[in-house]
Order: C-alpha cells, then sequence, then structure tokens
C-alpha cells in the first residue's frame, strides 16, 4: 500500500504563497493558515486589521483541507454527553453557536450541500445511547429525529450537511488576500513571544499572535502536552460508486467511523482510529496498512459497495484531555491559542477562531466566554 497522501480534495491547481523572506511588521500575526487561522484572517482584515498569516505547510495543507468534509452541528462529544459535562445550558448555548455558523456558511459556501446528517448505531446498545442524545436534544430544543432506513437505525439531523473542505480552504484564502492581508507558506515558526513570531532568521513585529493549528499544537506550546494531544485521523476514496446511493453523511459506531457519497459518485470514508489508537497517536500523517485495512472492511460489508479505492490519506487533529469544548487561552500576554478541536474543526474551529479575533476588535472577552472554564 502507498503510505504517503493521496487527498481526494486536492484536484484543481492553486497558486502557492512564498515563504518568508524579510522581517515584518502587523498588527496580529495568524499562525495556521487552515479553515480556524484564515478564518480568523478574514475576520480581522474586514475591520481594518493589519494581518499576516503563516504555515508551516501549504495552505489547507493540514486537518482543514483533508478531512471528511462535514459540516456538523454540536461539539465533538454527543450533545447529552455535553450535557453531562457542561450542563444543559452551556452545551445547548455552544450547540446553537454551531447552528448559527452553519446558517452563516449557507450564505458564503457554494459547494455546501445541506442534506442532514445521521448518527446509526452499530447495535442495541449504541441504539439506546442514540435515543438518549435524541432525548436530550429534544428537552433542548435542538433540531434531530429518530431515523430507520437503508443505513439502519439511529437518528437524523436535518441542519448538517458536507462540503469539498480544501475549496472552502482555498476560498478563505482568496477573500483574505483580497482584503490586504500576507499570507506566507512553508515558513514554520521557531519562537512564539508576546509581541514577537520568529520564523528562522526573519522576525514578524506584531501587537496580537493567534496560533490556530488544531494538531501539534502542543508542540508549539509544550505546556500544554497535558491538556492536549495529537493523533492521526485515516480516510480513503472510492472511484464513482454505482451499487449503492447515500443520500447524507453518515456517523457510524459513536462517529469512530464515517462517510459520505460526493456528487459525482464517489465515497469518502474514515475512520477505525479507536482500534489502533496507541499506533495513532504522533505527528505523522501518512496512512498505515492497520487502519487502512478496518475502513476498507467498512466500506465493503457495512457501507456495500465494491468501487475501487482510488485514494488514501491521513491528516493530524488534535483531541483535548480535560474537556469537551476545544482547547481556547490567552497563553501569554498577546498570544492567543486555540485547536485541539477533536475532528470538529470545520465548524467549531472557526468559531473560537473568529471570536479570539472578536475579541481582539472589541478588546471584550465576552465572545470567548461560552468556550473557557
Amino acid at each position: 500500500m502507498n503510505t504517503t497522501n493521496d487527498v481526494l480534495w486536492n484536484d484543481q491547481p492553486w497558486w502557492a504563497c512564498e515563504s518568508i523572506h524579510a522581517h515584518q511588521t502587523a498588527d496580529v500575526c495568524v499562525i495556521g493558515l487552515g479553515a480556524s487561522g484564515l478564518s480568523a484572517i478574514v475576520t480581522l482584515a474586514q475591520h481594518g486589521f493589519d494581518v499576516i498569516g503563516v504555515d508551516a505547510g501549504m495552505i489547507g495543507g493540514g486537518a482543514a483541507g483533508s478531512n471528511g468534509g462535514f459540516v456538523l452541528a454540536g461539539l465533538a462529544a454527543f450533545h447529552h454527553d455535553a450535557v453531562d459535562a457542561l450542563g444543559h445550558h452551556r452545551a445547548t448555548t455552544l450547540y446553537q453557536l454551531t447552528l448559527d455558523a452553519i446558517a452563516d456558511l449557507q450564505k458564503e459556501e457554494p459547494g455546501l450541500r445541506m442534506s442532514g446528517s445521521l448518527r446509526i448505531a452499530a447495535d442495541d446498545e449504541e441504539y439506546a445511547d442514540c435515543l438518549a442524545q435524541f432525548r436530550v436534544m429534544q428537552h433542548d430544543g435542538l433540531p434531530v429525529k429518530t431515523y430507520e432506513g437503508s443505513e439502519g437505525r439511529g437518528i437524523l439531523f436535518p441542519n448538517d450537511g458536507t462540503f469539498q473542505p480544501l475549496y472552502r480552504v482555498r476560498r478563505l484564502a482568496q477573500q483574505a488576500t483580497t482584503l490586504g492581508a500576507r499570507l506566507f507558506e512553508r515558513s514554520s515558526v521557531t519562537t512564539i513571544q508576546s509581541n514577537l513570531v520568529t520564523i528562522e532568521q526573519y522576525h514578524i513585529q506584531c501587537k496580537h499572535v493567534i496560533v490556530a493549528v488544531d494538531g501539534r499544537l502542543e508542540q508549539l506550546f509544550p505546556q500544554l502536552r497535558s491538556i492536549v494531544q495529537t493523533t492521526r485521523l485515516q480516510m480513503a476514496a472510492t472511484a464513482p460508486a454505482h451499487d449503492v446511493a447515500l443520500s447524507r453523511p453518515v456517523y457510524y459506531r459513536y462517529g469512530y467511523d464515517y462517510w459520505q457519497q460526493r456528487p459525482d459518485g464517489r465515497i469518502a470514508i474514515g475512520g477505525g482510529r479507536d482500534l489502533y489508537a496507541s499506533e495513532e497517536w504522533g505527528y505523522n500523517p501518512n496512512p498505515t496498512q492497520n487502519i487502512q485495512s478496518v475502513i476498507e472492511e467498512r466500506l465493503r460489508t457495512v457501507v456495500n459497495t465494491s468501487a475501487p479505492i482510488t485514494h488514501r490519506w491521513g491528516a493530524c487533529v488534535a483531541y483535548r484531555h480535560d474537556d469537551v469544548r476545544p482547547f481556547v487561552g490567552l497563553l501569554m500576554p498577546n498570544v492567543w491559542a486555540c485547536g485541539a478541536y477533536s475532528g470538529t474543526g470545520n465548524i467549531v474551529g472557526c468559531i473560537v477562531a473568529k471570536a479570539i479575533s472578536r475579541t481582539i476588535i472589541e478588546n471584550d472577552a465576552r465572545h470567548l466566554e461560552p468556550w473557557i472554564n
């Protein structure tokens, strides 16, 4: 098996940004050019801030451009589990913020398909958990329905959808540069201080720093190693599948497995991480035989397609150990960080990055209150 990344979404040519090659000054330096970092950049630039964005790799080269393309409301934890951890009021407030963000995304993202999504139970025990989630969501006034169909039994979330994640990141990058932001790829940060970011021999002098990198957050801030941890998520994709027709994306087996069928008939499928969890922690994004075998088994026996696999890839994300929310914090004066989205960066990551930006714009941290203890 090829162990290098062959990402389904990278199917169009794209211009490359230059690497940083001189000292710079800016109002804000944003580290990370995925969806969350670019959302922060666009928000700041729209309010007249001079912004520089940097990334050790390429725009959308990490999980933001390599994920499953799911647009899901809520936190990584199912809502009833989030309620157990945070209480009804805070968990429901956060869920509503994600619903609002999806509604905004509908206005901005031409490739968004609002199909709804399914959580399908793998067995009776999981089905009971689905019903528990359904009851709590109903109690809290959140959109949900019970479901039984060709995919199995579970619950339906009517306000969810799918998109092409790399297209979305690239659209944000184009918007950022149109607004005057300066973006630098292949520019690895070596040190971060309150008003200074160092990239090899070059310095970026700035008033504020936002670090929005999801995975590898603990590499930049070793003090977070007991809180967040980077892991690999793996996916595969098929040629157009003519033997199945899947109208909605599916979360299966407590969300450890997931798939969607694209408009061209291709199936993008991921999962299996929990079965080899100890092997998946770390910073290597390349796919492995063990996880890819699990993904292929799900493809053949649960999705029930014989379509050949054409792409295999992985990406690094981070999980937070001490909270069901992503990590958001002020790590030193004027240095904010967000990450550890636990696989839900498409919506949650952008919300928290925008909230940090609004905190800087308005000098008011109330935007972050739901996300911080």
